[in-house]
């Protein structure tokens, strides 16, 4: 009974957090029209705007999986000098201003750059192309995919490593047959996470490429330029497809599981 009180406490602090987050959803949701949606949901802008924040997200976080997950997993098993020095630069991006995130992108692949310059010879321009954009997406959001696969791998019991290596496995086959499934759901949440992040950024990604635009700026600039209820419409649909989008992958993992 003593406990009780407490508890009620610990309920009402947590609804209201979950009411600040579900509040203005649920507005902006009840103040759009349906047939401003109908309209938005026709705009060949819009759509393609979704379909180029999703793609580029997505494209984004499975090419630098390919980097974090074996980084991440070096970090969970092995000890060495300067190793918190490259926890602290992955966690960098997260805690720098996006905009100024998008500065250093910037410079990384613009065309006096010497990753612009291998770039431009082969007649790609990364500033304004969605290889920029996934590129600004991947900065920002990638230390979600590192820090989940580490912790992921370190929650893999290491002595099933030595067994198979103490019978004549191979690292590579440990790595694969062993701790990689073991450490699989972590990685996947990571991934997501990611992945979702990417598709939210706006101050990096509006540095590097105004356009073409994905959906944050499209919202944005129609926010500026028409107003709230013009660009509220947009914003819910991009809202209503991320959510259907997340969902599906979630239950898509858990049958494979």
């Amino acid at each position: 009974m003593n406990k009780q009180p407490f508890h009620l406490i610990l309920i009402l602090l947590g609804g209201l957090l979950l009411l600040f987050v579900v509040a203005p959803l649920t507005g902006m949701i009840l103040s759009t029209s349906g047939s401003s949606l109908f309209e938005t949901a026709q705009n060949k802008e819009v759509l393609n705007s979704i379909k180029l924040t999703i793609l580029t997200s997505f494209g984004g976080t499975l090419f630098f999986s390919f980097l974090a997950i074996p980084l991440a997993y070096i970090m969970a098993r092995k000890e060495f000098v300067g190793k918190k020095i490259i926890s602290g630069l992955i966690d960098l991006p997260i805690v720098i201003p996006h905009s100024a995130a998008g500065i250093a992108v910037l410079g990384f692949i613009s065309r006096t750059s010497v990753i612009g310059k291998a770039a431009e010879s082969v007649g790609l321009s990364l500033v304004g192309h969605p290889i920029g954009i996934a590129l600004a997406m991947a900065f920002v959001s990638i230390p979600f995919l590192f820090n989940a696969s580490r912790d992921a791998f370190e929650a893999v019991p290491e002595r099933l490593e030595k067994v198979a290596l103490n019978l004549k496995a191979s690292p590579a086959k440990v790595f694969f047959t062993i701790s990689l499934p073991l450490a699989s759901r972590g990685i996947i949440s990571g991934f997501i996470m990611m992945f979702a992040r990417g598709m939210s950024e706006f101050g990096a990604v509006v540095i590097v490429a105004y356009h073409p635009m994905i959906t944050p700026i499209l919202v944005y600039e129609w926010f500026t330029s028409f107003g709230l209820s013009y660009a509220r419409p947009a914003a819910v649909i991009f809202i209503a497809i991320c959510l259907v989008f997340f969902i599906a992958i979630r239950l898509i993992i858990k049958e494979k599981r």
